[in-house]
């Protein structure tokens, strides 16, 4: 007899169908419906010029992967819209870098990111790109509608490269930085110093296109005047934060820009990728990635279904929820509300935004130049459950600072919370089931005293652990979660289910069954957002259907007779030895990306000629980290942060130059000590 057979010659499942929810078998197009709670759900769209690290991940679509299962599992009326940002200059230059056209750039990014989320189980209703027919059509009609009112024209004076007849966008230029003289700072920041920069700041300009000097010329350019609506976006912005209780640093970001005062902003740019302006004179430019790239959500519902207004223009019936890292903020609650608070018809604005910090690796940053850290290609290789991965990052989300992705951490919370607490509760009572009763739950009550307790105690975390999803607080949700579990461990302890009660206490033994067993079909439905295949396996050892998320739990949701499955190893121990090999692994160039092997000698050499060329902000490759040098790096970087903040902040002139001062003997100093390092 086969599984399947198996599994359908089991008598049906006796489960309170009042609890049940199948989600298996969703509409296959999801529209919003009247009298009900319809619930659209974005995450900032990938940018696709490289392979995502783990905190791109957390950062927005895993985020939003959770809270639109939790919305489903509540039964709510609920789509999770994202996609693929591929317009751009980055896209260009890297295009340009690599020898291929943007369309073939994109189109192998595009599959890298799609394979990635879907290996990380993230249940989107589409998965898109902006480079659409339809993208084009709504950010030109977008633009249309605000062309009168909130647009105007100005002259600038940039970059035109004689060479190959064209303007030359920000990343199109290469020279030396006017702040610290490195050689290879771009048009729009220097890498160095961390100066923000203008081409025509740049010292000996060049086109990174063919090399050749470009000259000055004007050209028109179109700008956003987010001025105009200040007033109309502040005071959306007053009400929809309080009633979408939004984060504290999304607020915070929000509000200083409108206390600067809101500028106009150049919405075009001289690119050939990207979507045309519709407009005479400007026919040859596009538009920028400020204006268009938001418009990508409206745009791949779209792709979704051509009815994409029932969802985006329907504020009265629609609540949008989006998902992004804190850089991605002033996109989403000031430029984007804006142009569409300047459109005819009504759209739909954000309720809530959910905004993270930071996650660092082993207490510094991702970098794929340097091989350093886990990117979405190395977790399928690494042979560690997604479950795992997906808790870990959930559990450890940054959403009120930045947080660390460590190894050591990593292993521990697979062994120590997930294998300890989660995975004993299941596999003991699914075990207990089949080796006692046969795989059947018995008659039972659940009146005594012990298990009225751990109603009330599973209650008042269910009630937490509710008010926290709904309050996209995830990361607390988790943990709630995983408290009831740990409930559930104290009432098989105290209760000391094992041969003993069942021989001598028959009737007390079924009823701690009976409760454990639905206690662990309550936790497959609060863990089904968070690890969706662990959450499977639940069900299947249960030989149950999926579990709403209710309010509250009674104990009594599946009935005497029901048959169960057999019991899985929900996890796995991960040997503690791993951490450190993983960290050596991820911690530097890896197998395939090494750069060939130098000798000390020409290592020295490579470095200190590095060194003079740069004004060091950190010791070169090749170089002994001493502990001056750290100090000195710790120094410059908080030097650095505190010139940008002047600047930004546009402090006196004196307060900037004394800050600049400081940065620079640093820097000196540092590159004092690592001549000392590099003559021994």
């Amino acid at each position: 007899m086969s599984a399947v057979q198996a599994t359908l010659s089991r008598p049906a499942p006796k489960v309170d169908e009042k609890v049940t929810i199948d989600l298996a078998n969703r509409a296959e197009t999801v529209l919003p419906k009247p009298n009900e709670r319809n619930i659209l759900i974005t995450s900032a769209l990938p940018y696709v010029n490289n392979v995502p690290h783990l905190g791109n991940i957390i950062g927005c679509v895993l985020s939003a992967d959770v809270y639109a299962r939790f919305c489903r599992a509540r039964g709510y009326n609920t789509i999770y819209i994202c996609g693929t940002d591929e317009y751009g200059t980055a896209t260009e230059t890297k295009a340009l870098t690599d020898g291929v056209t943007c369309q073939e750039l994109c189109d192998k990014y595009h599959a890298i990111h799609k394979q990635t989320y879907e290996w990380f189980s993230c249940d989107f209703d589409k998965f898109g790109r902006t480079p659409t027919p339809w993208h084009t059509k709504i950010t030109q009609a977008i633009y249309k509608e605000i062309e009168k009112e909130l647009t105007v024209e100005r002259t600038l004076t940039q970059l035109y490269c004689e060479h190959h007849k064209s303007f030359l966008a920000d990343r199109f230029v290469e020279g030396t930085c006017p702040k610290c003289s490195y050689p290879d700072a771009r048009g729009d920041q220097c890498d160095n110093c961390g100066t923000l920069l203008e081409p025509t700041e740049l010292i000996n300009p060049k086109c990174k296109v063919d090399g050749t000097t470009p000259v000055l010329k004007e050209t028109k350019h179109i700008f956003l005047d987010l001025g105009k609506e200040q007033s109309k976006l502040e005071a959306w912005v007053d009400k929809s934060s309080v009633e979408g209780k939004w984060s504290a640093n999304t607020i915070n970001i929000t509000k200083s820009w409108l206390k600067e005062g809101l500028k106009e902003r150049c919405i075009t740019r001289d690119l050939k990728w990207g979507v045309p302006v519709p407009k005479d004179g400007f026919r040859e430019k596009v538009f920028y990635v400020w204006f268009e790239a938001c418009i990508g959500y409206p745009s791949i519902t779209a792709s979704y279904t051509e009815q994409w207004e029932k969802w985006w223009k329907n504020p009265d019936e629609v609540e949008l929820y989006q998902f992004m890292g804190k850089d991605n903020v002033p996109f989403h609650t000031v430029v984007f509300p804006s142009t569409l608070l300047g459109q005819t018809e009504k759209w739909t604005l954000l309720k809530h935004v959910s905004t993270t910090e930071y996650l660092q690796y082993e207490s510094g940053k991702f970098s794929k130049s340097r091989g350093v850290g886990v990117f979405g290609n190395h977790v399928q290789e690494i042979g560690v459950p997604v479950a795992v991965w997906r808790y870990y990052l959930l559990s450890n989300r940054p959403e009120t600072s930045d947080s660390q992705f460590t190894w050591a951490n990593f292993v521990a919370c697979n062994n120590n919370e997930l294998l300890a607490n989660l995975g004993n509760f299941v596999n003991r009572i699914v075990k207990f089931i089949n080796a006692n009763y046969g795989g059947v739950i018995p008659e039972y009550e659940v009146d005594g005293a012990p298990e009225a307790a751990l109603v009330k105690d599973v209650n008042a975390l269910l009630g937490q652990y509710v008010e926290a999803l709904e309050g996209v607080k995830l990361r607390q949700g988790l943990k709630l979660a995983m408290d009831i579990s740990a409930r559930g461990n104290l009432y098989m302890q105290d209760n000391r289910i094992d041969n003993k009660l069942f021989a001598n206490e028959r009737k007390r033994c079924d009823a701690v069954v009976a409760a454990a067993a639905n206690l662990v079909y309550l936790l497959g439905s609060l863990i089904y957002p968070y690890m969706p295949t662990t959450a499977e396996a639940i069900f299947r050892q249960l030989n149950l259907p999926q579990r709403r998320i209710t309010d509250t739990w009674t104990a009594s949701d599946i009935r005497p007779g029901h048959v169960i499955g057999k019991a899985e190893y929900l996890f796995t121990i991960i040997k503690p030895e791993k951490a450190d090999e993983w960290r050596a692994k991820y911690g530097g160039k890896q197998d395939g990306t090494a750069e060939p092997e130098q000798s000390k000698t020409s290592k020295r050499k490579a470095a200190k000629a590095k060194a003079a060329a740069q004004g060091l902000s950190e010791a070169p490759e090749g170089c002994e980290r001493t502990p001056a040098i750290v100090e000195l790096e710790r120094q410059i970087k908080e030097a650095g942060e505190a010139v940008r903040n002047l600047k930004a902040e546009k402090a006196a002139a004196e307060l900037v130059k004394e800050a600049v001062e400081t940065l620079t003997k640093y820097k000196m100093e540092l590159q004092t000590q690592v001549d000392l390092v590099l003559h021994k």
